[in-house]
């Protein structure tokens, strides 16, 4: 039986599991618990990499050492979304200074990039140029971003924390139930590429659980990288052989675009609720700062003593408010003015909050962004690294869809992001999530594009309380809400938090997504209050780490199947 297949039937079976559980097939949900540890906690989507990350701090690495080996390893075991291709958005807690710093990884479009690229002769947008094509990567910053971790952060060398990756993917490692899952329901996409094909479908042989993939290029790639530096890639003859492709096969990626990228550090965007201090991802991340705003909306209710459905009716009413305006309002800060501190004013939410009517839904058409005068995947990845010290690291970065663009380039063996597709081409069209963008997010040479990415540490008396974060593309701001306010506001452990079904609303389409565990009798409600409501397969991944006065509390999200949390 295929495992396509076997995977439906697994889903529908699951179907008896009761609220307030979520429903993921092939994990038996009475197995899932939290881990507790005294001293090192990891949530990571991928266990091969969350056990290299340990053994990295267990070696003498902090947190972030941990995250470098982890971001490297995630590049082998889960090609759709770990990468050295891509870029992300960090936040790292140092325990020492107790100073929280916003690391800025993002991709930024090309210099020679123009808004015709991705136009058809009649106007409207080739999106086949911008997913599918040589020009829809954008120059990546993960390496960049490994390497400002290291330096600044890290307490082992670049080449110890770099080791365990070229293992992976030289000595190769077993399939795991995830990967298997992805490369099937990938095949016909990914077969389109034929470096890709030989890869991951040797001899036409579609990989399964337990089989042994091995990279060789990737791993003759990670040597050259470990023996040069990451900087080998922006500055040498790695860069080149990049850049000598985009030129031979119509991409836009020139040496100079390689030579000029910098990360970024950022202050990270700040909020209060009730007692708590929210650290997140600033501009050009849209997270942080809608993150921030509905949690100031909703700080004007009682959410403990609301009946359930007028409680998620509130949170999909909130949403739409936050989500017109990120139609609107963020981009690359470096081009544009983005209004955070107005955003995630409390006077605003104030304003926003007198808006909603508790007993009935507002069409969307009747929602604008604020009055002030001033896009992204599914397959992001997501970990989460508190190490003995008090560090915390929460990691997020991606190549936007699963498994970027589809192009691998020969002899180096890792995916291109398709991250152009995350900017605004034309006013008014939603990119491949659905999501509009507007001026601040229009395509221009070396800006960086807008994205969910929701890093986020939770602080309590001014120490670190909860580290998290997810995968998800527009979904990702919603779950790391509901995670966060299923802890906090309903004193939920981290399990329970993270298995609750999970809502969303992006404001356009005008459509309440719940998964399926959520009461029927809860969903007719939502109904009669005017919601048009859907089904949705379990989305996001919220890999959380709670600190606690008896230790650490770790919880990997099952809706990755191949996640886990481990402690020391």
């Amino acid at each position: 039986m295929p495992s396509y297949l076997l995977y439906f039937i697994l889903f529908c079976s699951s179907l008896v599991i009761a609220d307030p559980i979520i429903r993921i097939p092939q994990i038996d949900l009475k197995n899932t618990s939290v881990v507790r540890s005294k001293n090192v906690m990891i949530v990571c989507q991928d266990d091969k990499a969350a056990q290299i990350g340990l053994e990295i701090i267990e070696a003498g690495g902090n947190a972030a050492d941990a995250g470098v080996a982890i971001a490297y390893a995630l590049a082998v075991t889960q090609p759709k979304a770990g990468n050295i291709g891509g870029g992300g958005f960090a936040l790292y807690y140092d325990a020492e200074s107790k100073k929280t710093t916003a690391i800025d990884f993002r991709e930024r479009a090309p210099s020679a990039v123009k808004k015709e690229d991705f136009l058809k002769a009649d106007g409207t947008v080739d999106k086949d140029a911008l997913r599918f094509s040589p020009k829809a990567c954008a120059v990546p910053g993960t390496l960049a971003g490994i390497e400002y971790i290291n330096k600044k952060f890290g307490m082992l060398k670049h080449k110890t924390v770099i080791e365990p990756a070229i293992f992976l993917a030289e000595d190769g490692f077993e399939i795991s139930a995830g990967l298997a899952y992805d490369l099937q329901t990938k095949q016909e996409f990914l077969e389109k590429n034929a470096e890709a094909k030989r890869i991951f479908y040797p001899e036409g042989k579609t990989l399964q659980k337990g089989d042994i993939l091995v990279q060789e290029d990737l791993a003759k790639t990670l040597k050259r990288l470990k023996k040069y530096g990451p900087s080998y890639f922006y500055n040498s003859h790695l860069g080149k052989e990049f850049v000598n492709w985009h030129k031979e096969n119509g991409g836009l990626i020139s040496q100079t675009d390689l030579k000029k990228y910098k990360v970024i550090e950022r202050e990270p965007v700040f909020g209060k609720y009730k007692d708590l201090k929210i650290a997140s991802m600033p501009a050009p991340s849209s997270g942080g700062m809608h993150l921030i705003q509905m949690l100031n909306i909703l700080e004007n209710h009682d959410l403990k003593n609301m009946p359930k459905d007028q409680y998620l009716h509130l949170l999909a009413e909130t949403m739409k408010l936050a989500y017109a305006d990120r139609s609107h309002y963020p981009g690359d800060p470096d081009f544009n003015y983005i209004p955070q501190k107005e955003i995630t004013s409390k006077k605003y939410a104030k304003k926003l909050n007198r808006k909603i009517n508790l007993e009935r839904a507002r069409p969307a058409n009747e929602i604008s962004h604020g009055k002030f005068f001033f896009k992204e995947s599914n397959d992001t990845t997501h970990f989460s690294v508190s190490d003995r010290q008090g560090n915390v690291l929460s990691f997020t970065y991606t190549i936007n869809y699963s498994f970027g663009s589809g192009i691998i380039i020969p002899g180096l063996g890792f995916f291109l992001n398709n991250e152009m597709d995350d900017f605004a081409i034309l006013e008014g069209v939603p990119n491949s999530y659905g999501l509009l963008g507007a001026k601040a997010n229009f395509v221009k040479s070396n800006k960086r594009p807008l994205s969910s990415m929701t890093p986020t540490i939770v602080f309590k008396k001014d120490e670190p309380f909860l580290c998290t974060g997810s995968p998800g593309g527009s979904r990702i701001i919603s779950t790391v809400l509901q995670v966060l306010l299923n802890i906090v506001e309903f004193n939920m452990d981290l399990r329970e938090a993270t298995l609750r079904p999970r809502i969303h609303h992006q404001w356009l389409p005008d459509q309440l997504e719940f998964e399926t565990g959520l009461d029927e009798e809860v969903v007719e409600s939502l109904q009669k209050k005017g919601h048009t409501t859907k089904e949705v397969f379990p989305f996001g991944c919220a890999e959380t780490i709670m600190m606690r006065y008896d230790g650490k509390h770790g919880f990997a999200d099952p809706r990755r199947i191949d996640g886990k949390a481990l402690g020391k």
